[in-house]
């Protein structure tokens, strides 16, 4: 049970991390290096001490189940994890969290045979390889029903054709998890599967490397991939044919509310920004922060960020209570609507409050709006998202058989008169 205080011991490790952060995290963000290139020696030089420290604190890959290396914290103790976690670039790396490969693992550890987790899985956890979540094409983002990469089988192998949009981590992935249409005749849930391809596989070709945003050719972190005659042995499908929906949803329900916070963390960091601009900045009737609307700012911002963070945390709860993404999809829903709307929200009222400097390269506001945009689009469109919102509230109610609505007043007044007629009426043959 959560109720607002967290308990002693887990607060130590929370008080340990912000420490952390604070001290060896953040200060990485300035360096020229790449946590993500497991590859480099200067990283890995870096990295892995960082890594033993997290590891020595119970805290290395905290998402997955003791079993699988983790500590089974459940996802309202990742969520408070994770709006501190979300500050720094290198601290996922570091904590054994980082996209895609936390999702991957998972889904692995989920559905992968024996065999896929030992050579796949186990590197993965302790930090070795990288890997590419290969789902979204150039004509079909949302809709997986407009996917046509496809897989065909050809003796004890697959064979896939096709291309592949935004595939995250490419750079740097030692395998990809590609999703492909193998029956073609199915419902469009039913008709893809889940393949694991190694990445020296034959036939696999990175088109180009795609940046977000401000960043550079040298880290652009999605590939536009083609599949050419690439084949794969029939023991590579993840967790049986046909089931690629269904496990791409159970992947990306934990994997929303882990972004949502560190989208809060990111929101924190320029609201503070924001607060201490207003009280350093001097103007001839004194600090910003004495005028009106700079107030207004800082409020909406507060109010912002405490509700979504609220509704975040009541959306872990319920995944720790129900254990079943589908009695919770409207919830994560309207996480992932709320997301980039407040980051948006607080980073232009902070960019806005630093004037010319605030739109400059000298600070973090103009990546960090992108970043807003990217996450209205990442893991779905908010739109997608709204739909659900909307059509999982809507079952819960029942059309009216009735000329008028059933909270018509003139309606509802002769039933309350006809009703109290007839009490009186009763009351009056009971003497």
């Amino acid at each position: 049970m959560w109720d607002f205080e967290t308990d002693p011991e887990y607060q130590a490790k929370l008080d340990w991390v912000e420490e952390f952060m604070r001290t060896e995290l953040e200060p990485l963000d300035f360096a020229p290096l790449d946590p993500y290139e497991k590859k480099n020696p200067r990283v890995l030089e870096v990295l892995r001490p960082l890594q033993r420290q997290v590891k020595e604190q119970g805290l290395w890959a905290a998402h997955l189940s003791p079993e699988l290396g983790g500590q089974g914290y459940g996802q309202v103790k990742l969520a408070l994890l994770n709006e501190i976690v979300g500050r720094s670039r290198w601290a996922p790396s570091v904590f054994g969290s980082q996209a895609p490969d936390s999702g991957n693992a998972e889904i692995l550890a989920l559905f992968g045979t024996e065999e896929q987790k030992k050579r796949y899985l186990q590197p993965l956890l302790d930090g070795e390889i990288s890997s590419c979540y290969s789902m979204t094409e150039p004509q079909g983002g949302s809709d997986p029903g407009l996917f046509t990469t496809r897989a065909e089988r050809d003796g004890d192998h697959w064979v896939i054709n096709g291309e592949k949009w935004f595939s995250s981590n490419a750079r740097n992935a030692e395998f990809f998890i590609v999703m492909a249409v193998t029956n073609p005749e199915a419902r469009t849930h039913q008709k893809m599967s889940l393949f694991i391809v190694p990445a020296e596989t034959p036939g696999i070709e990175v088109i180009r490397h795609v940046g977000v945003g401000g960043e550079s050719d040298e880290r652009a972190g999605h590939g536009y991939i083609r599949y050419h005659d690439v084949r794969v042995p029939a023991d590579h499908v993840l967790g049986g044919e046909g089931q690629a929906f269904a496990i791409a949803q159970t992947r990306l329900g934990g994997g929303r509310v882990h972004h949502a916070m560190r989208t809060i963390a990111l929101a924190r960091r320029a609201f503070d920004m924001m607060c201490e601009r207003a009280v350093s900045r001097q103007t001839r009737r004194g600090p910003l922060g004495d005028f009106q609307m700079t107030q207004e700012k800082i409020a909406d911002s507060w109010i912002q960020i405490e509700q979504f963070r609220l509704l975040v945390l009541r959306t872990a709860w319920k995944i720790d209570k129900y254990h079943d993404y589908q009695k919770v999809r409207r919830d994560i829903a309207a996480v992932k609507v709320a997301m980039p709307q407040v980051l948006h929200d607080v980073v232009q009222r902070a960019m806005h409050l630093h004037g010319a400097l605030g739109v400059s390269d000298e600070m973090p506001f103009v990546r960090m709006m992108v970043a807003a945009q990217s996450l209205a689009i990442a893991d779905g469109p908010t739109e997608v998202h709204k739909l659900t919102v909307a059509r999982r509230t809507l079952r819960e109610y029942e059309p009216v058989e009735t000329l008028f609505p059933s909270q018509h007043i003139p309606t509802r007044r002769a039933a309350a008169q006809a009703r109290l007629a007839a009490l009186l009426e009763h009351e009056v043959a009971e003497l």
